[in-house]
Order: structure tokens, then sequence, then C-alpha cells
């Protein structure tokens, strides 16, 4: 089996995409199976099946756009 290059691509208002060989691994240091072969890891932190995105993201709202400046400040 070769080895591929791992890239992490982060996607506007979305997760985080992972290709390549790469080994996830939980708060106890345990091998986290992956289910695919690219990985969408959330970013938005209400995904039912953390660490994987499971599209919560859209229903949220969530944003990866710097806030707005205060019109005031």
């Amino acid at each position: 089996m070769t080895r591929t290059e791992t890239t992490i691509t982060p996607y506007p208002d979305g997760p985080l995409i992972v290709r390549g060989d790469v080994v996830f691994r939980n708060e106890a240091g345990e091998e986290i199976r992956q289910p695919r072969r690219t990985a969408a890891l959330c970013r938005c932190g209400v995904s039912a099946i953390k660490p994987w995105c499971d599209g919560t993201h859209k229903l949220i709202g969530f944003t990866t756009s710097p806030a707005a400046p205060d019109a005031q400040g």
C-alpha cells in the first residue's frame, strides 16, 4: 500500500475535509475508525456524530467569516 499525502482543507462555513493517510485518535489516545476514505471533521461543535460532520452547520447558520466590525467602534 502506497502512502498518500495528507491534506486538510477548511471549507467556508463548513467542515474540515481531511484526505490522505491519517490516524484519528480520541482523548484517551485510542484509534477512531474512519468511516470513509475522505473525512469531514465538524467545526461548528453541534454535530451528533463528532468528530465527523453531519451537516448540522447548515441548520444552525454556522459561519467561518469574521464578524463585521462594530459600526460605533
